[in-house]
């Protein structure tokens, strides 16, 4: 909270922030100098007082440069699926696009406004959607999908910006509105080059003070790396694989599971991994590696369901995320094809995947040990943890950057697997 007040957010909707706690989440957002707006969020416990009530105000009318400016909040429309149910039980999470369709009229007709905004934590994809189906918004301004798109997306009059991740753009959108519309508009994605722009004294003040009472734990030397350790990539990248040997050379276990989240920042080649670093891929409220058992036939249908999350033909059914990363398996993936005949050629330990074969699985970050049997509890322990310990013991690691998936349908130019695959 000190962080976004001293950045000067006026308005915020939100995902990650929900997996602290409903009541942790009224706390915090006490603190908060930001309006938190939300109009998908509804009550669904019959016992409470909130029940089929709002959450939190659905918009915000902001005054600027004379313009009244609509700003309706859109928070991550499938949390309670996504992240662990517990979190937010009694609140019910959706798309509502009659609600905010209904909410974008009232904002017209009633506040007489001269501009309509949506800030979105749909995704990039869904919010197109959005735009297809909501009449009357201006501009969307999207996030969760962590894409940056240099130039908006322009459907049925509807502006579409999105402005990436992680601090490395900031996303500039000047409007002209007046008597009720918008005249015109000028929008530029700006890379932060934080090797050439001084950093803000203030702004290194508070990170530090922030850190102060953690720097010994963060600064802990753990080991090194060889390769280059990323995060974002849609099958495979290098520090999920480092996660994924950590967790089966402790758990012992024939296929680990880690979730593609779409975060953390990369260490490059020949550099020290500090536990900083681990906590930026590792660091959730529900770190846990729980190690059960899977018969084979439900790991392939868990991993078709996973494609069909993120690769589904109607956007509005995509949850944003990529494909989980796995350990001690490979497989290829026809992304066109239809859901639960994407995925072929599934291999565990080198070996064709047994229907019939019980594994042990290891997973953390979601709901996976939900659908297993026999759950190992004297194994259970924080991802992080064993993360650091992996590292410790190997000193220096070494991550191959060849993926374990082979994509059958996409094109890449790559000689050495066809025209029209490519191992990504």
């Amino acid at each position: 909270m000190k962080a976004q007040n001293y950045l000067g957010i006026d308005v915020m909707v939100g995902h990650w922030e929900f997996t602290y706690g409903k009541e942790r989440v009224k706390e915090l957002i006490e603190m908060l100098d930001a309006k938190f707006i939300s109009q998908n969020i509804v009550g669904d416990d019959p016992f409470a007082e909130e029940y089929e009530e709002l959450i939190f105000e659905p918009y915000t009318i902001e005054e600027r440069g004379g313009a009244k400016i609509g700003i309706i909040g859109q928070s991550f429309p499938f949390t309670s699926t996504a992240n662990p149910k517990e979190f937010t039980q009694g609140w019910s999470f959706g798309l509502r696009m009659d609600t905010l369709q209904e909410y974008v009229n009232e904002l017209r007709d009633e506040h007489k406004v001269d501009c309509v905004v949506v800030l979105s934590h749909d995704g990039f994809s869904v919010d197109q959607e959005v735009a297809k189906k909501v009449s009357g918004i201006d501009f969307i301004l999207s996030g969760h999908t962590h894409d940056p798109s240099p130039k908006p997306i322009v459907i049925n009059g509807c502006v579409i910006v999105i402005a990436g991740s992680h601090g490395k753009y900031i996303g500039r959108l000047d409007i002209d509105a007046s008597k009720g519309k918008v005249h015109g508009y000028e929008y530029k994605l700006i890379p932060v080059a934080s090797n050439i722009i001084p950093a803000d004294p203030e702004g290194v003040k508070l990170v530090d003070a922030l850190y102060a009472p953690y720097a010994k734990e963060m600064n802990e030397v753990l080991g090194k790396t060889k390769g280059l350790l990323y995060k974002r990539d849609t099958f495979f990248s290098t520090f999920d694989q480092l996660i994924n040997d950590a967790v089966m050379d402790e758990m012992k276990c024939d296929i680990s599971f880690t979730p593609g989240y779409r975060w953390g920042t990369t260490v490059l080649a020949g550099e020290e991994i500090l536990m900083d670093n681990v906590y930026e891929m590792c660091g959730v409220t529900y770190p846990n590696v729980y190690t059960f058992e899977l018969k084979g036939e439900h790991i392939a249908k868990l991993l078709e369901d996973i494609a069909d999350n993120v690769f589904n033909d109607n956007p509005l059914y995509r949850q944003g995320g990529d494909m989980s990363r796995l350990g001690g398996v490979s497989y290829d993936i026809t992304v066109s094809n239809a859901p639960g005949k994407r995925i072929t050629n599934l291999m565990v330990g080198g070996r064709a995947l047994d229907p019939k074969k019980v594994y042990i699985v290891s997973s953390w970050g979601g709901n996976l040990q939900n659908a297993g049997a026999n759950l190992q509890e004297k194994k259970i322990r924080p991802v992080y943890d064993v993360v650091r310990d992996y590292i410790k013991r190997k000193k220096v690691v070494d991550v191959s950057n060849e993926s374990n998936v082979r994509i059958l349908d996409y094109d890449c130019g790559c000689p050495s697997v066809g025209a029209k695959s490519c191992k990504a």
